[in-house]
């Protein structure tokens, strides 16, 4: 367990059809380095996984968007998938939560198709970062810098491609949940 995570805490915002492992590997990562973690969901109900083919497990919710604040929390995970970004990305209240994380300067990291939410939310303009490779062209078209690398750190913000990059992308969120707020964190 390391000293300097004691104490943070992290949101985990996802709706149905996150890809599993995209949650419970940096949820499992987190809580294993000292980290509490809360499950965030759009009703505060519990969400249902897709596992690469077919649906998954469901995961219980801790706290719904309406009852929490950027200010609770140290750091954001944002899993993939198809399903969960695309509702996420027109919810105004996960908009507004995302939003606040890079005002604040704190780290957000997103995985797979999660840069969707974070195009709607009018944060990757300028700024470097990965994705699944069928969302690079939305990402040049809102103004990012893609790349096409397992996990990509830019002043905070993590990204990573797919569930393959999953060791990387849990090495640099903790790295940077350590680090704390960036000031090239920025909406």
């Amino acid at each position: 367990m390391n000293q300097a995570l004691n104490g943070k805490r992290v949101a985990i915002v996802a709706a149905d059809g996150f890809e599993e492992a995209e949650l419970s590997s940096p949820r499992d990562a987190l809580k294993n380095a000292g980290v509490e973690v809360h499950i965030v969901t759009p009703d505060g109900k519990g969400i249902r996984a897709w596992a690469e083919t077919d649906w998954g497990d469901t995961y219980e919710a801790d706290k719904a968007l309406a009852d929490v604040n950027e200010s609770d929390y140290h750091a954001l995970v944002l899993p993939g998938g198809l399903f969960n970004p695309d509702e996420l990305r027109v919810n105004e209240d996960a908009l507004s939560f995302v939003k606040a994380f890079f005002q604040a300067g704190k780290p957000v990291a997103a995985i797979c198709h999660a840069p969707w939410i974070l195009i709607n939310a009018g944060v990757v303009d300028g700024r470097r970062l990965t994705s699944v490779p069928s969302i690079a062209q939305d990402l040049r078209n809102a103004g990012a810098e893609w790349v096409d690398e397992k996990v990509v750190v830019d002043s905070g913000f993590v990204t990573s491609r797919t569930p393959k990059d999953l060791d990387a992308f849990n090495a640099k969120l903790l790295e940077e949940l350590q680090e704390g707020r960036h000031s090239g964190q920025h909406a």
